[in-house]
């Protein structure tokens, strides 16, 4: 059977390592006007020929070297064989770390991810939180597979970095872990569910075709719906779960979103029999933000991982506040959640370079003809939300630093 869910229409939706920590942690705005990382991993990535490579390559396009994105590093790397037979190495470093590959490298996931050579788990860290995936005797489901999976990574890649928990629900941490089912229907089958239940996020597969997805957003009168909006909104559910519930910050999340405990099923039910309210647009991110709490929570959660990705992405290749001509009117504090607390007037900065980044970019859209690049206005309310979840992210990650060093949950070998 399929696995209940909490809701069924998705959201929508910076050379240093030891440098690159900020945003997230407290002083992303100045960096961001310095053009410096607001986080430990940088989007722009370079072979050891010198030509630009990307995220998703698994060869440079120039010299043909293999790539792997190593994860504990956060950055895409040429490599090469190592002594030790089966193993590789970063390109120029012979004796270094051995690496190897992960098992869905030569699958229809493409994988370009990479473990320590010897690992017991074939599956890197973005796989092996895959629970279910569709059959692959389908090549259509392969396709579709494929897409999803490259989405994931980079939600997984910045997870990770974030230091927020991320542990496979099948092989590491049964109780909190997380677990992705990738599902399709057969045939005269009820349409999959996408949403999220007990750390498992379920997807429709269909949502991976962009027909269908496009059909489904006019439909749905949505400004945004891709699988990575999909894939941040549905692990907002997992997060609220694992850092808000049954926590100190439970009576500020209900001062700011709502209370929870109104019944769910009710507030979706009057949410599609009537609509969002009139007033929606200024205290939401997004319509749908306006059912119920959880909702609420879960819209706003993807949009701090799309405006926290997307800046660590443009400080990577050059681009800052600097940069931008446009006038708009800023945020001031008195519109922050905590305007005292550390880090509120850098969080601020960074919000503001946010605000005067994306008008440029929703031009540069229309100038294209196509769907502005971020189709939504961040009102007061939101920025205080945004603030809220700003400040869980810094504690959870500062919180699992200050743990101390114990060896990894044990990965039985794959069977």
């Amino acid at each position: 059977g399929h696995i209940s869910c909490k809701r069924h229409r998705p959201a929508p939706t910076l050379q240093g390592m030891n440098i690159l920590k900020s945003m997230v942690y407290g002083i992303a705005g100045n960096l961001f006007k310095r053009r410096k990382s607001a986080s430990t991993r940088s989007r722009s990535y370079t072979c050891q020929c010198g030509k630009p490579v990307f995220f998703r390559n698994s060869a440079c396009l120039s010299c043909g070297s293999p790539l792997g994105y190593d994860p504990e590093l956060t950055t895409l790397i040429a490599l090469e064989d190592g002594d030790t037979p089966g193993s590789l190495v970063r390109h120029g470093d012979t004796g270094g770390k051995l690496y190897q590959r992960c098992a869905n490298f030569d699958t229809a996931a493409g994988c370009n991810w990479l473990l320590p050579h010897g690992s017991t788990e074939p599956l890197c860290r973005a796989c092996c939180v895959n629970r279910t995936i569709p059959d692959q005797s389908d090549p259509e489901n392969q396709m579709l597979w494929g897409r999803i999976e490259l989405a994931k990574r980079r939600l997984m890649s910045q997870l990770l970095d974030l230091g927020l928990p991320a542990l496979s629900k099948e092989k590491e941490d049964p109780e909190h872990g997380l677990a992705f089912d990738f599902l399709r229907a057969l045939p005269g089958e009820p349409p999959i569910m996408t949403g999220h239940a007990n750390g498992v996020v379920t997807l429709n597969v269909e949502e991976a075709d962009d027909a269908v997805r496009e059909r489904v957003r006019a439909a749905m009168h949505e400004p945004y719906r891709t699988l990575l909006g999909h894939l941040r909104h549905e692990v907002g559910h997992y997060y609220w779960d694992r850092l808000i519930w049954d926590s100190p910050w439970l009576d500020d999340f209900r001062i700011l979103f709502g209370d929870e405990r109104e019944s769910y099923a009710d507030a979706l039910k009057r949410h599609y029999d009537n609509g969002a309210p009139p007033d929606w647009d200024q205290r939401f991110v997004s319509t749908y933000a306006s059912s119920h709490p959880w909702e609420d929570w879960a819209e706003t959660w993807a949009h701090y991982l799309h405006i926290e990705d997307t800046l660590v992405t443009a400080l990577s290749f050059g681009l800052g506040a600097g940069d931008v001509e446009i006038d708009t009117e800023p945020f001031t504090k008195d519109v922050l959640w905590q305007p005292d607390v550390e880090g509120a007037s850098e969080f601020l900065e960074f919000v503001n370079a946010w605000v005067e980044l994306t008008g440029v970019l929703n031009e540069l859209s229309r100038s294209m003809g196509v769907h502005d690049f971020y189709p939504f206005v961040l009102n007061h309310p939101v920025v205080a939300k945004l603030q809220f979840i700003h400040c869980v992210v810094r504690e959870a990650r500062a919180a699992r630093r200050a743990r101390p060093a114990t060896a990894a949950p044990a990965i039985p070998p794959a069977a």
